[in-house]
């Protein structure tokens, strides 16, 4: 647990309760700390994967902990956006979307992983999160951005794209996780 790696994610984690109170803060500065935060959880998202591969630190709870610490950062970073209202509108539906699917995605995970089944990230899916993070950034910053660059526009419809390709990614998972379910009992 006390590997580099762990402690990156666990890092990662950590994260969240300061990048929640920074939502809460007086803008702009505030905005531009929780992207620097965020970009930080995305770099440490990195660094626990080439670090466990590198120095062969691969773990159990490594592997079970990273993706949980992937999806909290998202869905923290996402509930915050919509109650703090810099995502509202239709904007908040691609939001939904990634938040469904990554349930969706992590139950599909846990129940075939009891079966002994692995389910491999696609190429699709790492452009998905890539998008995804990148939109997010934007959006955390968003009205607070530089005049000449239109942020929250930018970062609205990166949200948008990052939803198309998490529909489709979320259906590839599916479509491989059902062929491994009973659909009777």
């Amino acid at each position: 647990m006390t590997s580099l790696p762990n402690m990156l994610t666990l890092s990662r984690i950590g994260i969240i309760p300061l990048l929640i109170l920074l939502f809460y803060l007086d803008r702009p500065l505030a905005s531009w700390g929780a992207l620097a935060l965020f970009a930080i959880a995305g770099i440490t998202d990195y660094f626990d994967g080439y670090f466990a591969r590198h120095r062969k630190q691969v773990s159990a709870f490594g592997r079970f902990l990273d993706p949980i610490a992937d999806k909290l950062l998202v869905a923290a970073v996402l509930l915050m956006l919509v109650a703090t209202q810099r995502v509202a509108g239709l904007v908040v539906l691609p939001a939904l979307v990634i938040l469904c699917r990554e349930i969706l995605v992590s139950g599909l995970r846990e129940y075939l992983a009891e079966i002994k089944v692995s389910v491999p990230v696609s190429r699709l899916a790492k452009w998905k999160t890539g998008i995804q993070m990148l939109a997010l950034g934007f959006l955390i910053v968003g009205a607070d951005g530089p005049d000449l660059l239109p942020t929250q526009a930018i970062g609205e419809w990166g949200l948008w794209i990052a939803a198309a390709l998490t529909l489709i990614t979320g259906y590839d998972y599916l479509r491989h996780g059902l062929k491994h379910m009973p659909l009777e009992d």
